[in-house]
């Protein structure tokens, strides 16, 4: 069974958080029943950390630790059974997809895009791009946040075409241009199957993920840095696959070698890997809110000496979506917790010492 709460707010801000009635499985038993070593999280902190998310207009809250789920809360509307848009972290199933693309070999991460565009091949800092740049945001192209516009006829072909403004390798630019060119890059590569369907059967049935809408474009291109819509149990499913390294029920998705491509940072951003955040650079970092440093202007945001929260482990990685939507997968903890919201003034930091009890 599962420690399940539900509250329903109406229209406008949330009521203060009102107490919250738990049940069923408790961390005591997991405790129990694991083989693990790592510290259990309990459940006296997970409810503080729901109160404090539901004040700040949380809609859901899972936590697993060791393969149990040990605490649930809905509030504000949110469901079991609620789909909720995760935003930019729909980014990450891409990253995994890419990584089955290297799997595969039909990509090395350190060749040059143009090998493959070759429309860049005569422009000078363009031909130097890798495709681990494109995933690390790292390339220098513009991110080009008109691209969300579902008015854009060919997304693909607008995100080659867009400007370079730093040399490859040396600035984190954040946007949906670089994953646009990756599925660009993707589609030619497999030479008539769709990217829609690579994804599908390489990542999202293998973790048990069907129906997904995808954000397409007249052409049929799909919208990778945006758009799924997920439950957060659907959600904790690509936390599953991290912490199995690279497995989901017995099933090899990724190689374990591969996934930890994933999770190492860049010059330009330590604490940015292959559309995963990293908390890495904890705890002698400063913490900063990751949703305001992205909306600077990329010549302003700072990414040389910060990280998400300074008490987390920094082995912590993160899916991370606008207005608060989160999923942060902790290996040292064998934990995963996803948070889904509808926006307000949330702090990251503050609610992963709630959860840790720190």
């Amino acid at each position: 069974m599962r420690v399940v709460t539900s509250a329903s707010g109406g229209s406008g801000e949330p009521p203060l958080p009102r107490p919250i009635k738990i049940f069923a499985l408790s961390v005591f038993f997991a405790l129990l029943t694991s083989t693990s070593t790592s510290a259990e999280l309990r459940t006296v902190d997970c409810v503080q950390a729901a109160k404090y998310s539901e004040s700040k207009r949380g809609i859901s809250m899972l936590i697993m630790q060791n393969r149990r789920t040990v605490f649930e809360h809905y509030a504000n509307g949110g469901s079991p059974d609620g789909k909720w848009p995760i935003f930019s972290g729909t980014k990450s199933f891409w990253g995994i997809a890419a990584l089955c693309a290297v799997r595969e070999g039909l990509i090395k991460l350190d060749d040059h895009a143009a090998d493959t565009i070759k429309e860049w091949k005569s422009d000078p800092r363009k031909a130097q791009i890798t495709i681990r740049q494109l995933l690390n945001f790292t390339d220098g192209i513009d991110g080009a946040p008109h691209l969300h516009r579902a008015s854009i006829r060919d997304r693909n072909a607008a995100a080659i075409r867009l400007s370079i403004l730093a040399q490859p390798g040396m600035r984190f630019i954040y946007g949906p241009s670089h994953l646009q060119i990756f599925s660009e890059l993707l589609h030619r590569k497999l030479k008539g199957r769709g990217t829609i369907a690579y994804l599908e059967e390489h990542v999202l049935n293998p973790l048990g993920l069907h129906n997904l809408e995808f954000k397409i474009d007249a052409r049929g291109n799909p919208l990778p840095a945006s758009g799924f819509e997920l439950t957060a149990r659907e959600w904790a499913r690509l936390g599953e696959l991290v912490l199995g390294q690279g497995s989901y029920h017995g099933r090899q998705i990724v190689p374990e070698n591969l996934l930890k491509q994933a999770f190492a940072g860049s010059a330009a951003n330590p604490s940015y890997g292959l559309t995963f955040w990293l908390n890495r650079q904890a705890p002698y970092a400063n913490e900063i809110d990751v949703e305001r440093e992205l909306d600077l202007p990329w010549e302003s945001a700072r990414w040389g000496d910060i990280c998400i929260c300074r008490n987390a482990p920094s082995d912590m990685v993160v899916a991370l979506g606008s207005d608060y939507q989160r999923l942060f997968i902790i290996p040292s903890l064998n934990a995963i917790v996803v948070r889904q919201g509808r926006g307000g003034k949330f702090s990251d930091a503050h609610f992963l010492r709630l959860v840790l009890g720190r």
